[in-house]
C-alpha cells in the first residue's frame, strides 16, 4: 500500500459515454443504460424483449452518426471534459490548501466504472469517499442510479469506508452564481437574444406523481438564475429536451417550442443548459446542431448556444466549495 497516498477521495460522477462512435460500441453501452431498472421501469422481461428486439436494432447506428459529428481527438466529450473538470478541481483543492485529497472520475455505464474506481481507491487506503454525482438536480433515474451502485459495491466489502454522497446542488450559491456569470459573459460578448431558454433534460411526467423532485428543482434552478441575471419572467421560459419513446414526458417540449418562437415574434434565441454539468452528445449534438436547425427552419434568425461549464474557474470553485462544506 502506498502509504502516501490520501485517506480522503472526491469521486465525481457522470453518466457514461460509450468507447468510440460506432454502432457497436454504442449498441454496449446503450444496452447497460437502458437495462437500469432506475431508467427504465417497465417490468424486466417485457422490456428486454422490447430493447432488444426494436431499440438496440435502430437505435445504435443513428446515436452512432451523432457522435461522430461531436467526437474529438481526446475521445467523447462527455468523457474529457469530466476529466478536465476534475483536474480543475483538483487544482482549486490544492490551492485551498486542501492536498491530501484524490479526486477522480467513474462512469455510471461504462468506463471507467464506479465499482472499479471505488475498489482500486479504497486498495490504495482510502478511508472515506464523498461521491459527487454531477446532477445538479436530484432524479431517481440518475443521482439514485449512482447511489444504487455506490451501495451495491460497498456491499461486497466488510470493512465499509466512511461515505458522504452529495444528493444534489440545485440551489447552491456558487453553482447558480457559476451559471449566471457565464451567461453574462457571453452577452458581454454576443449581445443578448430576444428570449433565453433554460433546457433541461426531460423525464416521463409520471415521475413527479411518484415522487421525484427533479421538477420542482428544475424550476428552482431556473427562478434562481434568472434572479441572479435580473431578468423578467418574458425574458426567459423553461424547457424540457431529450424525450424518448411516445409516453407523456415533462413539458413544455424545447423542440415544440422552439417551432412556435418563430411565429410570436421570437427571432434569436440564446440556449443554456444548467443541467449539464459538462458538454456532452445532449449538448453539443441534440441542442447546438439538431434544434438549431429546427428554429431556422421555422423561421428564426439567431440561434446560439451557451457552453456548459465545463472545467471553468468558476466551476471548479463551486464544487470545491460543495465538497469542503
Amino acid at each position: 500500500m502506498n502509504q502516501a497516498f490520501p485517506k480522503t477521495a472526491v469521486l465525481l460522477v457522470n453518466l457514461g459515454t460509450p468507447e468510440q462512435p460506432t454502432a457497436a460500441s454504442v449498441r454496449r453501452y446503450l444496452g447497460e443504460f437502458l437495462m437500469d431498472p432506475r431508467v427504465v421501469e417497465i417490468p424486466k422481461p417485457i422490456w428486454w424483449l422490447i430493447l432488444h428486439g426494436i431499440v438496440l436494432r435502430v437505435r445504435p447506428a443513428k446515436s452512432a452518426k451523432a457522435y461522430q459529428s461531436i467526437w474529438t481527438e481526446r475521445g467523447s466529450p462527455l468523457k474529457v471534459n469530466t476529466e478536465d473538470l476534475a483536474a480543475a478541481l483538483r487544482e482549486e483543492l490544492q490551492q485551498r490548501g486542501v492536498g491530501d485529497v484524490a479526486v477522480e472520475i467513474a462512469m455510471r455505464y461504462g468506463n471507467p466504472s464506479i465499482q472499479d474506481q471505488v475498489t482500486r481507491l479504497k486498495e490504495s487506503g482510502i478511508q472515506k469517499f464523498i461521491v459527487l454525482p454531477l446532477y445538479p438536480q436530484y432524479a431517481a433515474a440518475t443521482t439514485a442510479s449512482i447511489f444504487d451502485k455506490v451501495a451495491e459495491t460497498f456491499s461486497r466489502w466488510r470493512h465499509v469506508p466512511e461515505l458522504k454522497f452529495i444528493s444534489d446542488y440545485h440551489l447552491d450559491e456558487g453553482y447558480v452564481a457559476a451559471v449566471a456569470s457565464s451567461i453574462e459573459q457571453f452577452w458581454q460578448a454576443n449581445g443578448k437574444p430576444d428570449l433565453l431558454l433554460f433546457s433541461l433534460h426531460g423525464l416521463p411526467a409520471v415521475s413527479r406523481k411518484q415522487g421525484d423532485p427533479y421538477y420542482d428543482q428544475c424550476v428552482a434552478t431556473t427562478q434562481a438564475i434568472a434572479a441572479k441575471l435580473g431578468l423578467d419572467d418574458k425574458a426567459w421560459k423553461l424547457v424540457f429536451q431529450s424525450r424518448f419513446g411516445a409516453q407523456e414526458w415533462l413539458k413544455p417540449y424545447c423542440v415544440e417550442v422552439l417551432k412556435e418562437l418563430p411565429g410570436q415574434g421570437v427571432k434569436s434565441v440564446d440556449v443554456v443548459c444548467p443541467g449539464f454539468a459538462v458538454d456532452c452528445l445532449e449538448t453539443l449534438e441534440e441542442i447546438a446542431i439538431a434544434n438549431k436547425e429546427i428554429f431556422i427552419e421555422t423561421g428564426g434568425e439567431s440561434y446560439r448556444y451557451i457552453p456548459a461549464l465545463n472545467a471553468s474557474a468558476d466551476h471548479a470553485k463551486a464544487l470545491a466549495g460543495l465538497v469542503l462544506s
